[in-house]
């Protein structure tokens, strides 16, 4: 029997050696990113680092782009089996991936990048520490999320679906998009949209709409905006649908009509003081006043609406060209998303 002694030398080795070398059976994460928004080498070392601490196997990578911006590098991904995948992009990444892996069990976590991160706001996720962002990816905990779903008619009636995280627009929401200088939006950020809503507040047109929440009658109204919400936070702390949540197995709905100085005017109190101020605070909320006519919010789990002509629609900030009519309802803990591990 051999009973010569091992070296301490050789024991820290081989002790190091195990601590470097996960289980044949380690975990593996999948990093799907858009490689416009990151700056790659930099989140392949933080991956790095983050995946050895937490005992995780080597990363895959797959990147986006302009024909795939992430459904393709998603499916990529699924198909080597992968127990969590980082998105790393913008807004329009992240839904294309979340469009992806709805209903599978690989839960999805935030990387973000780029000018709105608006479910990383929602989640109330930290924005601009890379270290954070992914050690709660690699160490923290699933929670389960509601998934909008949106059924788009064409022009020439053909209809197509997607998904969404965040908020689906017509009217003048999509129209300001349109008018967004990309640009402008890379140098400025969520300023760059100022100068889109003063174009677009030039159309003084006005959509006819014919609409149906759940088992409710059919309603006819003028608009010029109409948004469909999973969440409420916009960019600089705007609270948009200050009933939203994002696991209330229900939309927000938002009815925008003004028609004039006044009815602006209401609209700005209401969005920027009453539900950016007063809402944040439970005293604050019994001070909110009634609804305005300008201003009005509905709440469901299905919503189908038919407009008087074409009119354009965005999700989640990107344009999906122009529709005549919508159907979109909420799919209840669709996605599963990476939180930070409670303490």
């Amino acid at each position: 029997m051999n009973t010569t002694p091992t070296s301490s030398t050789d024991a820290d080795a081989s002790a190091d050696a195990e601590t470097a070398t996960p289980p044949t059976d380690a975990r593996r994460a999948a990093v799907v990113y858009n490689p416009v928004k990151i700056d790659l080498d930099a989140v392949r070392a933080a991956v790095a680092a983050e995946q050895e601490a937490a005992g995780w196997a080597e990363t895959l990578w797959f990147e986006t782009s302009i024909e795939d911006p992430g459904g393709g590098a998603t499916a990529d991904a699924l198909a080597e089996d992968v127990d969590m995948i980082i998105v790393a992009g913008g807004d329009g990444t992240v839904r294309a991936v979340a469009e992806a892996l709805a209903d599978h069990d690989v839960p999805l976590a935030l990387l973000p990048s780029g000018t709105g991160n608006l479910l990383a706001r929602n989640l109330k996720l930290t924005l601009d520490d890379l270290t954070h962002s992914l050690n709660s990816a690699f160490t923290g905990q699933d929670r389960r999320i509601d998934l909008g779903r949106i059924e788009i008619r064409r022009e020439n009636g053909d209809t197509d679906r997607h998904a969404y995280l965040v908020m689906a627009g017509l009217g003048l929401d999509a129209k300001m998009l349109a008018h967004t200088d990309d640009e402008l939006k890379a140098k400025i950020g969520w300023l760059a949209y100022v100068k889109a809503i003063v174009l677009a507040l030039r159309d003084k047109n006005q959509l006819r709409i014919r609409y149906k929440l759940d088992d409710e009658r059919t309603r006819s109204l003028r608009a010029h905006t109409v948004i469909m919400g999973n969440c409420g936070a916009l960019q600089a702390n705007i609270l948009l649908l200050p009933d939203a949540a994002v696991d209330d197995g229900e939309l927000d709905i938002l009815l925008l009509r003004p028609e004039g100085v006044v009815s602006w005017a209401q609209i700005v109190t209401k969005i920027i003081w009453e539900n950016g101020v007063l809402s944040r605070t439970r005293l604050g909320r019994r001070l909110r006043t009634n609804e305005v006519r300008a201003l009005n919010y509905i709440k469901g789990r299905r919503f189908t609406m038919l407009a008087n002509r074409p009119e354009l629609i965005q999700l989640d900030g990107d344009e999906f060209g122009q529709t005549t009519a919508i159907r979109t309802w909420v799919d209840p803990g669709a996605l599963t998303v990476r939180v930070p591990a409670e303490d």
